[in-house]
């Protein structure tokens, strides 16, 4: 019996609670600790505490139980993505993505991705909720900030690139400013969360600066904050990736441009976030790549992005 088959013996025993437990519609009992008495042999070392009752792990055996189980996910994985290879694009994908995230850039860009995987199915949420992946049996989640130390995979999509904006006709009639002290005079719609209060904070030259700023409207979904920005109603900070075709089409200003903007390194960097202990499928590296491709500031800005703003009334 080789010695992987051995290893994958002992990780259902410790996952298991017993011998016979891990044995049940496999095996025997007595060929499951067989099979762990031979490693402990090989090993030259004792893995389990074994009593009429209960099993126990060493510490030799906690540390390489930990060691031989992310080994044993790991080539999982790696057989599932390569398994997947060969697989169509097609059929159900559930993804989570934020509400602004999703609104400005993700459905916009859709019809690229439809255009390669005409067969891919997918069932969209729109929530700022970090949900359980597992319990909820989601695909593929966009996550903003800190990530937790979960069973997950991360790749980032965007680096936390915040801006100040408003349009030109505010700025016509209100003048634009020209330093972070300026924005005293001006209606700044402000982002309404506990965390959150009525400073701005800026960074220049190593300089850090808070302003206290006060507006007409406070609201916790940024889609509110950047309607109510194109409806002329006042200067906005939002995620540099939410307005890139505003911009592009200059129906916005980018103010402040020589300044960082809440200069928190990290604190609102955007991640495709996958449950780990599924792998890597043909459709969630698909889902992904194209989630890259749609966040990259070398990309083209979609003009979608400007007609779906219109179509929700953000103009």
């Amino acid at each position: 019996m080789d010695e992987f088959t051995r290893i994958r013996t002992f990780i259902k025993v410790v996952e298991a609670g017993s011998f016979s437990a891990a044995a049940r519609d496999v095996s025997s009992i007595s060929s499951v600790a067989r099979q762990v008495k031979s490693l402990e042999d090989e090993l030259g070392v004792r893995l389990l505490n074994r009593s009429t009752r209960s099993l126990s792990l060493t510490d030799a055996g906690r540390q390489f139980h930990e060691r031989v189980t992310a080994i044993a996910n790991d080539l999982d994985n790696a057989t599932s993505e390569a398994r997947s290879l060969r697989d169509d694009v097609k059929g159900l994908l559930r993804v989570s993505l934020r509400v602004t995230a999703g609104t400005t850039v993700v459905v916009p860009a859709l019809p690229r991705l439809f255009a390669h995987y005409p067969d891919l199915q997918l069932e969209i949420t729109l929530s700022d909720e970090r949900r359980d992946l597992i319990a909820n049996n989601i695909d593929v989640a966009l996550w903003l900030g800190d990530l937790p130390d979960a069973d997950i995979v991360a790749r980032r999509l965007s680096p936390s690139r915040r801006i100040v904006c408003g349009t030109p006709a505010y700025f016509d009639k209100h003048g634009i400013p020209r330093t972070p002290e300026d924005l005293r005079q001006h209606n700044c719609l402000l982002f309404a969360a506990p965390s959150y209060r009525n400073r701005w904070s800026f960074a220049r030259e190593g300089e850090l600066q808070e302003v206290e700023v006060r507006g007409s409207i406070r609201s916790d979904n940024g889609l509110v904050l950047l309607s109510s920005g194109l409806s002329d109603l006042g200067v906005i900070i939002v995620h540099e990736w939410m307005v890139r075709q505003l911009l592009a089409d200059g129906r916005m200003i980018r103010v402040l441009s020589e300044y960082a903007v809440n200069p928190r390194p990290g604190d609102a960097d955007l991640y495709a976030i996958y449950p780990s202990s599924r792998g890597l499928s043909r459709k969630v590296r698909v889902f992904v790549d194209f989630l890259v491709e749609a966040f990259s500031t070398e990309s083209e800005p979609s003009s979608a992005v400007a007609q779906v703003l219109s179509e929700s009334s953000l103009k």
